[in-house]
C-alpha cells in the first residue's frame, strides 16, 4: 500500500473527482495552502486528514510534507487536485512496491493530459514522465521553473501505467490568468541559467535528458510564440488531437508570449 498526497488551494470543484479517484487507498492526506473554499470540508469527508502550510513553490509543498507529515506508508503519490489515479495505475503501484528494492528512491509516471476529457497526447509531448510515486521521507523534489523535478541524486524507476490529468476544468480564463503566474516563476529560473549551454545534452540518449535540453536550448529562439505553436501543432503532431489539440497548442502560444514578456521585463531591471 502507498498514501497519496494531494496540493489544494480553493480546490471544491476539483477535489471530488480526485479522492474518489483514490478509493482503495487508506492514507489520504490533503495539504493546503489556505482555501477560502469548501475545499478543506470536503477532504475531511472523504476521510483525508487536512495540513495547512503557505505556499512557497511546488517543491517546497513536497518537500515539507516529506519530511514534517507522519504518512501511514512509506511510499507517497503526489497528485494535484485536477489529477486522477486509475484503476490499472493503483495495480501497478502496489504491486510495484511489493518488490520494490532499497535502492530505489522514486519512480517516473507519465500524465494523459486531457483537454474537456479528450487525450491530447501529441501535444502534450507524452509521455513526459514526472517524478509521483516515491520513498518519504528520504526523496527530494527540487523546483524548476513553475513546476518541480526530482533532485540530481534521486534514483528513479518507470511505471508503464498513467494518471490522468484534466486541463480545461477552469476553462481558458483560469488558464491564462493561472500561466500567467508561472510564466513569472518560468521567467526567473530562466534567468538564472542564461549562461547555461546544454547544447552536448541534445544528443542524449535518455529522451528526457534531449527534452529538457531542447526546452532550454529554444529560450534562446526568436519568435518562440510561434516557433512554440509550429513545433507542438506541426512537428509534435498535435494536428492529430483534432480542435482540441489546435486550441491547447494556441493557448501554448499564449503562455509563450507571457514567458517573453516577463523575460523581457525582467533582464530590463537586472
Amino acid at each position: 500500500m502507498f498514501s497519496v498526497l494531494i496540493l489544494t488551494l480553493n480546490e471544491e470543484r476539483n477535489l471530488p473527482s480526485c479522492l474518489a479517484s483514490c478509493a482503495g487507498c487508506d492514507d489520504l492526506v490533503v495539504l493546503d495552502s489556505g482555501s477560502t473554499d469548501c475545499t478543506e470540508t470536503i477532504a475531511r469527508a472523504a476521510g483525508a486528514r487536512v495540513f495547512t502550510r503557505p505556499f512557497d513553490n511546488f517543491a517546497g509543498q513536497r518537500n515539507h510534507a516529506q519530511t514534517q507529515i507522519p504518512f501511514r506508508h512509506p511510499w507517497v503519490f503526489h497528485l494535484d487536485a485536477d489529477e486522477l489515479l486509475t484503476p490499472a495505475l493503483l495495480d501497478e503501484c502496489n504491486a510495484r512496491l511489493r518488490v520494490a528494492p532499497e535502492s530505489i528512491d522514486g519512480f517516473y509516471v507519465a500524465p494523459q493530459m486531457l483537454w474537456n476529457g479528450r487525450w491530447i497526447p501529441h501535444c502534450t509531448d507524452y509521455p513526459a514522465y514526472q517524478a509521483r510515486l516515491v520513498r518519504a521521507p528520504r526523496f527530494r523534489f527540487i523546483e524548476v521553473g513553475h513546476g518541480q523535478r526530482e533532485a540530481p541524486d534521486m534514483r528513479m524507476a518507470f511505471l508503464r501505467e498513467n494518471y490522468r490529468h484534466e486541463l480545461a476544468n477552469d476553462g481558458d480564463v483560469a488558464w491564462l490568468a493561472k500561466h500567467r503566474r508561472y510564466a513569472l516563476k518560468e521567467a526567473a529560473a530562466q534567468l538564472v541559467c542564461d549562461e547555461a549551454h546544454p547544447w552536448s545534452h541534445l544528443w542524449a540518449r535518455d529522451p528526457m535528458v534531449r527534452r529538457r535540453a531542447l526546452k532550454q536550448f529554444s529560450y534562446r529562439l526568436p519568435c518562440r510564440p510561434a516557433a512554440r505553436f509550429l513545433y507542438q501543432y506541426g512537428l509534435r503532431g498535435g494536428f492529430l488531437d483534432g480542435r482540441a489539440g489546435w486550441h491547447y497548442c494556441r493557448l501554448l502560444a499564449r503562455y509563450e508570449r507571457f514567458v517573453q514578456d516577463a523575460l523581457r521585463q525582467l533582464r530590463r531591471n537586472r
